[in-house]
């Protein structure tokens, strides 16, 4: 809708912002011949005009506790834990969190108990196939009935139905307990082989006795 400039002045009074488009290029043409000695771009788009603008998307990030403690070297790699906050950026040692942040660690410990009627030997003798380190664990405490899994997974036997998985939680040991419940459940489903297995994993065991 376009108004006559004599009715715009006569309802100042009853205005309380007011934008002139038309005054736009003069206020272009004042902010150049202002900021003239600086590197700024002033520009007017039309409307619907498509803008785009790119900013430096550059980050930086202090060290702080161990990791500041020596200079790196030009392209040595700094190895340590990203914590942001706001827009700042820190690098610091896994000890040194609590230091310097309000964060803090902590430890989860899973344990999972899944059916199974087979011969325990067996899941062991499976299990050597998969990974390079299985190993029973002390007699006084497991009573020779519980395995290790490359250090970071204890396979226990609990009943004739049930074992148990006991880890510390972490990307790792978390990938290890997937394999072995993936293994146990297949384990299950094949029970004339299994049956086999068990008198192969029997006579393996008095041999190695």
């Amino acid at each position: 809708m376009l108004y006559d400039e004599q009715d715009i002045l006569r309802s100042m009074d009853k205005i309380e912002h007011l934008h002139l488009w038309n005054e736009i290029g003069r206020l272009k043409l004042k902010l150049i011949t202002q900021f003239a000695d600086r590197n700024t771009k002033i520009i007017s788009p039309k409307n619907c005009q498509l803008v785009e603008m790119y900013f430096n998307s550059e980050k930086m990030a202090k060290t702080n506790g161990r990791v500041a403690e020596k200079t790196p070297e030009v392209g040595e790699t700094v190895s340590g834990l990203l914590v942001k906050k706001a827009f700042t950026y820190q690098i610091m040692a896994l000890d040194d969190l609590h230091v310097f942040s309000q964060l803090s660690i902590t430890n989860s410990s899973q344990r999972i108990t899944i059916a199974y009627t087979g011969a325990f030997g067996v899941l062991k003798h499976r299990l050597k196939q998969i990974f390079e380190s299985v190993e029973s664990l002390p007699d006084e405490e497991y009573e020779g009935r519980a395995f290790g899994v490359h250090e970071r997974l204890t396979v226990k036997y609990e009943s004739e139905k049930h074992i148990s998985l006991h880890w510390r939680s972490d990307p790792i040991s978390d990938m290890v307990s997937d394999s072995v419940v993936a293994l146990v459940l297949n384990i299950g489903r094949e029970i004339p082989k299994v049956a086999v297995e068990s008198e192969e994993a029997t006579k393996t065991e008095e041999e190695n006795n």
